[in-house]
Order: C-alpha cells, then structure tokens, then sequence
C-alpha cells in the first residue's frame, strides 16, 4: 500500500519546482524528500518529473497524478486541521537522540514532567546524525558535529575524559611511579591492574591511551558489561579501574565510593552539542529539553569545581 506522505511530498514538489523547496514546507530534509519521490515513482512504476538543473519539471503521466491527487489531499488536509482545532489539546511528540548514560544521568529524572509526548533514542553518534537529517529525529545530543548543511550543532557543555578507579586502589603507589618514572612505567603499572569495559564503546579508552602513550592499549579489559553506568557502580566494589566521562561519576567521588587516579599527561577533553534541523515545527518543545540539560549541566560543573 503506497504510504500518504509520498503523495503529498510529490504535491510539495509539484507546487515548488524544487527539491529544497518541498523539504522546507514540509519541514523535512532533503535527502527524505528525495526518499518519499524515488519511492513514489518505484510504487507506480514511471517518472514524474525530468530533473533539469535545480528545476523540477512534472512530466505527462507526472500532471496527471497531480490532478488526480491535488484535491483529495487539500480536502484531506482541510479535515486534518478542523479536527486538530476541535480537540481541546493537540499534544506534540518529539524524537530525541542521545546515549544511554546521558539519557540515564540526566534526562531521565525529568521525563514525568514533560509537557510534551517523547520518544528517546539510542545509539551510535553517525546513525543518529543521519536520522535527524531525514527527519526521523528532532533533536541530539552528540560529541560529534556533522556536515549535513539541513543541521544546526550548538555547543552547551563539555565533558573531560578520565582515569578512576575504585576505593581500594593503591593511589600512593601510582603517584609515585607518576612523580618518579616516565611514562612508560605508568603505562606497565595501569595494566597490572583489573579493567573494565563496555560491550558497545571503547572509544574513550582508546582516546585517552592514545593521546597519552601514543597507541591504542594493547590489552582487554577483564570485566565487559552493559554500559558506562554499570562500570561506576561495580568500581564501587573497591577495586579496578576504567575510563569514563568526569560528570558520570561525580557524586561517587565526592563521596570516595569511587577515586579521580589520573587526569593524563594530556587532557582529554569532548565538546558536547545539541544536533537539531534548521526547519522543525518543535521550537518550544526542542528549546525546553536544552533548557533542562544546561541546568543539570551547569549544576555538574559546579559540583566537579
């Protein structure tokens, strides 16, 4: 069954000429624009438009479709809006990206006030950059800038990559060997000791090697588990080591469940922006969610200082 929104992105098109003009009424990108038409000329089988330049042309069986379909849709449409006005609240919903521990650290606790309808995402940084640009989320939170000119990135915050370890953890031995040795003995005395690591992401403890020592580690970490967030609460068994994002695990360093053992020779330090389409129907809703991780952003930053 051929999906409604291709007939109204060929509509847009129709009535635009272009492309980009159609992804801006319709507030989508224009890689999805392009989606929705590829899609629609693959469902009935023929060409509705010559593409001459940046101009579309509707072709014969093109205007004939158009004919077909323009009055429904309007009518349609008419009857969508009426009975939007008539309920007495049309409550939005909104997609947002991010991963698992910034959802869970930060997000999470305020979710039951939202005014809004929310859907959150999980996964990798370059999967969820693709899906904002074709519209199918509204709105990340990413270390990682993309190069889509249909996304806005706005910085609000950074995160510094660290070395911690559980209570227990011969600290004293470690300062001496960071005060006394080079760095090369400060590697070998790391991988004396047990690690942890996540199923789906190394990427800070490779960053944080390499930036350090020069190449990725050449070791395993004893202990996989689920996400960082877990990694924090076995440290706080006492024993091991990992590297995680400083405002993770601020609370349990503030209260010596888990230690600070190394900030690196170099610091290592991530950007973190918002990731949201130029065009959206949901300003109010994206500006309130950016509105809650500045506040808790900010209150770690105060709590870390």
């Amino acid at each position: 069954m051929v999906n409604l929104e291709w007939y109204r992105t060929f509509k847009a098109i129709y009535k635009t000429g272009t492309l980009t003009g159609a992804a801006d009424s319709l507030f989508i990108s224009q890689p999805g624009v392009s989606l929705h038409l590829s899609s629609l000329e693959a469902y009935v089988g023929y060409k509705l438009f010559d593409r001459t330049g940046r101009k579309m042309i509707p072709t014969e069986r093109g205007k004939v479709l158009f004919n077909a379909v323009s009055e429904p849709l309007t009518k349609l449409e008419d009857v969508e809006k009426n009975f939007q006005k008539s309920t007495e609240k049309h409550t939005p919903t909104i997609s947002v990206g991010m991963c698992f521990e910034t959802f869970q650290t930060t997000l999470e606790q305020y979710v039951s006030t939202l005014p809004f309808n929310l859907i959150i995402s999980f996964g990798e940084y370059p999967e969820m950059l693709d899906q904002l640009d074709k519209g199918i989320l509204d709105l990340i939170i990413t270390p990682k800038k993309g190069t889509s000119p249909n996304i806005l990135h706005e910085a609000f915050s950074s995160e510094q990559i660290i070395l911690v370890g559980g209570k227990n953890v011969d600290t004293e031995s470690f300062n001496e060997v960071i005060a006394t040795k080079g760095l090369e003995h400060v590697e070998e005395w790391l991988k004396q000791e047990k690690w942890y690591g996540t199923t789906g992401d190394m990427e800070h403890l490779f960053q944080f090697w390499i930036l350090n020592f020069g190449h990725k580690p050449n070791f395993r970490p004893n202990y996989i588990v689920p996400n960082l967030n877990s990694i924090i609460r076995c440290l706080k068994g006492g024993t091991g080591l990992a590297v995680v994002p400083d405002f993770l695990c601020k609370n349990e360093i503030e209260s010596g469940d888990v230690k600070l053992i190394w900030e690196g020779e170099k610091k290592l330090e991530n950007t973190l922006y918002f990731g949201c389409r130029k065009k959206t129907n949901y300003v109010e809703e994206i500006d309130h969610i950016k509105g809650l991780f500045r506040k808790m952003m900010s209150k770690n930053e105060a709590l870390i200082v």
